[in-house]
C-alpha cells in the first residue's frame, strides 16, 4: 500500500501572544494638556492676526487708487449726516479754498467746510472732501495762521486720501473678524461701511499725521509767505489740557500728537528756511 508523500507544510506551531509594556510617553505628550492647548490656541490667534493684518494693509493700499468722484458719489446720500449750513462757513470755506490751491489737490478734488456750532475741541476730515471744524476749537484759536494750520491739516488728509484708506482697513479687519469667528452680522458691516467716513471719527495712524502735518505746513508757507503761528495750535491744546487738568481734547485723541511731531515741524521750518517769526494775522471775523 503507498504511502503519503511528506507534508510540504512546516508542521503547525502553537501561536505564542504577549503584552509587552509601552515605553513612557509613547502616544502621549510630554506637555501638560493645557500648555499644549495654550500653545496650540496661540498660533491660532497668531496666524488670524497675521493674516488680518496682512488684509489691512491690503486694503490701505488698494483704497487710495479709488477715483475720488467715486469717494463722492458713494457717500453723497450721507451729506444729511453733516452739520446744518452755518454762517461762519462763509468765512471759512474761502481760507480754505486758498489753501486747497495751495496745496496742488488732484484734478476733481475739491473741499467742502462745515461749521458745527457745537464746544467740542476737535476737527475732522471725512470722506468725499468734507472737513467738518468745531467751534470749541475754533474758539481757542489766537489767530487766523493757527485756524489755518488746522484746515490745511484736515485738507492734507484728504489729499493722500486718508479717510478712504482709513475706513477702507477698518472694513477689510471688521469683516475678516466677522469671518474668522462666524459672525452674521449685516447691520454692523453696513453701519462701518455706511456711517463711519462721515460725522463718526476716524484716527489715523502716526504715519498719517506727520504726512498730513508736512503737506499742511508747507500749504500754510505758500499762502502766506511764511508759518508764523503755524504750530500754535499745538501748544494752545496742551497747555489747555495741562492748566484745566481736563481730559485730552478730542483733537488729540483722533489726531494723537507727540512731542516727536512738533518737533519734526520747527525742525521742516529750519531745513526750508520758512519765517516762523512774523505777525500773524487775527482770527476772521463775519
Amino acid at each position: 500500500m503507498p504511502t503519503a508523500p511528506p507534508s510540504s507544510y512546516p508542521s503547525e506551531q502553537p501561536l505564542e501572544y504577549s503584552n509587552p509594556k509601552l515605553p513612557e510617553h509613547i502616544n502621549t505628550s510630554r506637555e501638560h494638556p493645557i500648555k499644549e492647548f495654550a500653545i496650540l490656541t496661540g498660533g491660532v490667534l497668531l496666524v488670524c492676526v497675521l493674516v488680518i493684518a496682512i488684509l489691512g494693509l491690503s486694503a490701505d493700499y488698494l483704497t487710495k487708487y479709488i477715483p475720488f468722484h467715486y469717494e463722492q458719489a458713494l457717500f453723497g446720500a450721507k451729506a444729511d449726516q453733516f452739520p446744518e449750513p452755518h454762517e461762519y462757513e462763509r468765512v471759512l470755506q474761502p481760507l480754505a479754498n486758498d489753501i486747497a490751491a495751495a496745496m496742488d489737490l488732484p484734478d476733481g478734488m475739491h473741499i467742502r467746510v462745515h461749521y458745527a456750532d457745537e464746544d467740542q475741541v476737535n476737527a475732522s476730515a471725512t470722506l468725499g472732501g468734507h472737513v467738518v471744524i468745531y467751534r470749541g476749537l475754533a474758539e481757542r484759536l489766537p489767530h487766523e495762521n493757527a485756524l489755518a494750520m488746522v484746515l490745511a491739516h484736515e485738507i492734507a488728509h484728504v489729499k493722500h486720501r486718508h479717510p478712504i484708506r482709513t475706513l477702507g482697513r477698518s472694513v477689510v479687519v471688521v469683516l475678516a473678524l466677522m469671518a474668522i469667528v462666524g459672525v452674521q452680522g449685516e447691520d454692523l458691516a453696513a453701519s462701518v461701511i455706511g456711517d463711519a467716513g462721515v460725522l463718526t471719527l476716524l484716527t489715523f495712524s502716526r504715519a498719517q499725521e506727520s504726512e498730513a502735518d508736512r503737506t499742511a505746513l508747507e500749504a500754510v508757507s505758500r499762502v502766506y509767505g511764511h508759518v508764523a503761528g503755524a504750530t500754535d495750535l499745538y501748544d494752545v491744546l496742551i497747555e489747555e489740557q495741562e492748566q484745566k487738568g481736563i481730559d485730552a481734547p478730542v483733537f488729540l485723541s483722533t489726531h494723537p500728537l507727540t512731542s516727536d511731531r512738533v518737533e519734526a515741524l520747527r525742525t521742516l521750518q529750519v531745513e526750508h528756511g520758512w519765517d516762523a517769526n512774523a505777525a500773524t494775522t487775527p482770527l476772521p471775523r463775519l
